[in-house]
């Protein structure tokens, strides 16, 4: 235990932030590290708990007092080597989880749990600073090729695990740079890209062959990929995004948040882009449907892009402030959240339900909306909602954002190529016990078997996946599941 009475001493310190007026202003990391003793001190709230119920609250099982006490110590290699034990990847979950490990700590029952977020972060960004993060390349090849299609988290740490397995890994990406949603769906502002790239430099070292612009079921065929390896997994995430079919849809100026966001990443990367197709926020009225961390981070950078007015608009009664008895601890608890791109300014709008567009000239210019409540749930359990009369309203919404989340994976091309089953909501079905499909020798994991979820759950699958690849091309695996880092 770091330091037993440091959970009656301590006060949480979470997350700095940059002020508002600065950070709107650039498109760089919006947090600022805490100092390294002011961090010990929030490792020393850490208990230490016989039942430490933030290993199961994250996906990955992260051994969390164990390295919470090492990083209290300074013994912050041990620390990283305890904390790569279980996850691949800290520096994305470090910065960019919702840490459910932390709504899950046994000190947050009755006081705020620790940041365990900000050690995990630490810990890594010292162990590149200090020069502890190397390759690991195997000591031998198995003979055997396993193709990774997706480089977002899930196939970034299979394609890690399988190659240090000693397979030969090849991994496929339709885009032009590796990283999936992290390189082009989240943010500069929440993930530098310069984290992705180092990464990738240690994965390429440690024997990972990456295939960019390869669009596997367009430019490789699904035919073609199963003659050419002995194993595929598939990471290719969850991209069909959910529509809005109301009056007005087909107005310019009504974008998906995913064409949206992409575009500015390519900005601060350097890349040019073609003005006709371009997307920008700059002077408007934006109006983003859906509250999520993609809601979010469309608020963001529509701020960054000097939008004339955003609001966020979700369809949901707005959470109550503290954990709803709905969600009792440990679990993941329903109340009002703030991200750092909400606290940077704009309205934040609930139960409301669009009903249609009004445009001018072809373009969106206003969006009417209608108050709705929530009652008694309905046969299938969800709550009946009803339109409140006498509040059908417009408002001014120049640039309209759709940031309601994805259905499931994309069928055409691979998926429907590969022939494999699809479970009722149209994910690729596979169990999570050996992340098989009902093609032999294909694999999936990640969201396009899960839906769309979590980086932590991302990472988490593709391990799991990883060994699961391992022992059927090797009979066995010495690739430790999650259960066995646990106990």
């Amino acid at each position: 235990m770091a330091k037993p009475t440091g959970f009656l001493e301590y006060p949480r310190k979470g997350t700095p932030y940059r002020p508002v007026e600065e950070r709107v202003q650039d498109y760089r990391l919006a947090q600022n590290d805490i100092p390294v003793e002011e961090l010990k001190v929030q490792a020393a709230r850490c208990m230490d708990c016989g039942i430490p119920f933030c290993n199961n609250g994250c996906p990955l099982g992260n051994i969390i007092p164990d390295w919470n006490d090492l990083a209290y110590r300074d013994k912050w290699e041990d620390a990283l080597v305890r904390l790569h034990s279980t996850n691949n990847f800290p520096e994305f979950t470090g910065l960019v989880c919702p840490a459910p490990c932390e709504t899950a700590c046994v000190l947050g029952i009755n006081q705020d749990p620790v940041t365990i977020k900000a050690v995990e972060w630490e810990i890594i960004r010292r162990g590149f600073e200090e020069g502890w993060v190397k390759p690991q390349p195997p000591a031998r090849r198995t003979g055997r090729s396993v193709a990774v299609v997706g480089s977002g988290p899930a196939g970034l740490a299979a394609a890690q695990q399988l190659s240090r397995a000693g397979h030969t890994v090849t991994l496929f990406e339709k885009s032009d740079r590796i990283g999936g949603l992290l390189r082009y769906g989240i943010p500069d502002f929440k993930l530098e890209k310069w984290v992705i790239d180092r990464r990738m430099e240690q994965m390429r070292e440690e024997g990972v062959q990456f295939q960019t612009g390869v669009h596997v079921g367009v430019d490789l065929s699904a035919s073609e990929l199963r003659k050419s390896f002995d194993a595929v997994l598939l990471c290719c995430g969850a991209e069909q995004p959910r529509d809005l079919p109301v009056e007005g849809r087909d107005l310019a100026g009504i974008e998906f948040a995913m064409d949206f966001l992409p575009q500015q990443n390519r900005r601060v990367a350097g890349d040019k882009l073609d003005r006709d197709s371009e997307i920008l926020a700059t002077g408007k009225h934006v109006v983003v449907l859906g509250g999520g961390d993609t809601g979010s981070d469309c608020v963001g950078t529509s701020h960054r892009q000097q939008a004339a007015s955003v609001t966020s608009i979700e369809l949901l009664e707005r959470p109550p402030e503290e954990r709803d008895s709905s969600t009792p601890w440990p679990m993941w608890p329903l109340m009002f959240r703030s991200s750092s791109s909400h606290d940077e300014g704009g309205e934040r709008e609930y139960a409301l339900l669009t009903k249609r567009f009004v445009g001018e000239a072809g373009r969106v210019k206003e969006l009417e909306a209608v108050e709705v409540r929530f009652g008694d749930p309905d046969a299938s359990g969800r709550p009946r909602m009803e339109e409140v009369e006498g509040t059908l309203h417009r408002r001014p919404a120049e640039l309209v954002l759709l940031a309601m989340g994805f259905v499931h994976p994309v069928h055409e091309g691979l998926v429907d190529g590969l022939g494999i089953e699809k479970d009722p909501r149209g994910n690729v079905l596979a169990d999570t016990r050996g992340y098989a499909t009902s093609e032999p020798g294909v694999f999936a994991a990640g969201d396009c078997r899960r839906g769309q979820s979590l980086v932590v759950w991302a990472i988490s699958e593709g391990r799991e996946a990883a060994r699961a690849i391992d022992s059927y091309l090797m009979g066995r695996t010495r690739l430790q599941s999650k259960s066995a880092e646990r106990g």
